[in-house]
């Protein structure tokens, strides 16, 4: 696919996709007393051991790095969850089935910094890439299927990493369309002025008899 191949052409670069998908707001167990934290984003806090508490999922990567908190999984992030999304991709002619909308990059954030926080997480992360593989193919195939007459797309439940990998080759695709139907359109639409002329009334002849002079009074 075109966006795998040239990152240059996508709209966002894999680490903005990822950097967006940091805002997720996730549950983190602490182990510390701590005040509230002030951020632009929002305050968040305070902090009491064994209490669990929401914050963004960039601040729990923080956190978790200097040891100050444990993660509780989403529940979508479950081996009895993912199987499930996963079979139900399987089937023919499925929708795409409702995850968030960045669960690649949260998904690797979280195997990345808080794997042992994961309950079976090397079954997990098949089972994600699985969907991954699954869903892209699936977005293939429904590209494979536009014609000369597509003039939008729409697609449900897909993520943004997904839609950021098929955006450049669904603008090329419509670019294309429109450029070999124009001729045609400009054709269709000469023609349908010259008909639209030729049944008009033609115009009166000139009188170019010699004017009659004034009578003076």
């Amino acid at each position: 696919m075109a966006g795998q191949t040239d990152p240059h052409i996508s709209l966002f670069s894999p680490q903005e996709v990822e950097f967006m998908a940091e805002d997720e707001m996730v549950e983190i167990v602490p182990n510390m007393n701590m005040d509230p934290l002030n951020f632009i984003a929002g305050d968040y806090g305070r902090f009491v051991p064994q209490i669990p508490t929401q914050v963004p999922l960039w601040l729990a990567v923080a956190l978790k790095r200097r040891g100050k908190c444990t993660f509780r999984p989403p529940a979508w992030l479950s081996v009895d969850n993912l199987t499930q999304v996963l079979e139900a991709e399987r089937e023919p002619q499925s929708k795409f089935q409702p995850l968030p909308s960045g669960y690649i990059e949260i998904a690797r954030l979280l195997f990345d910094h808080a794997r042992d926080d994961i309950p079976d997480m090397y079954m997990v992360k098949s089972l994600v890439e699985d969907i991954r593989d699954v869903r892209l193919h699936k977005l293939e195939t429904n590209l494979g299927t536009f014609g000369a007459d597509t003039t939008a797309v729409k697609m449900n439940n897909v993520s943004a990493m997904e839609v950021n990998l098929v955006r450049p080759f669904v603008i090329r695709a419509l670019e294309a369309f429109y450029k070999h139907d124009k001729p045609e359109r400009d054709a269709d639409r000469d023609a349908r002025s010259s008909s639209s002329s030729s049944s008009r009334q033609p115009p009166r002849e000139a009188n170019n008899e010699p004017r009659r002079p004034l009578r003076q009074r």
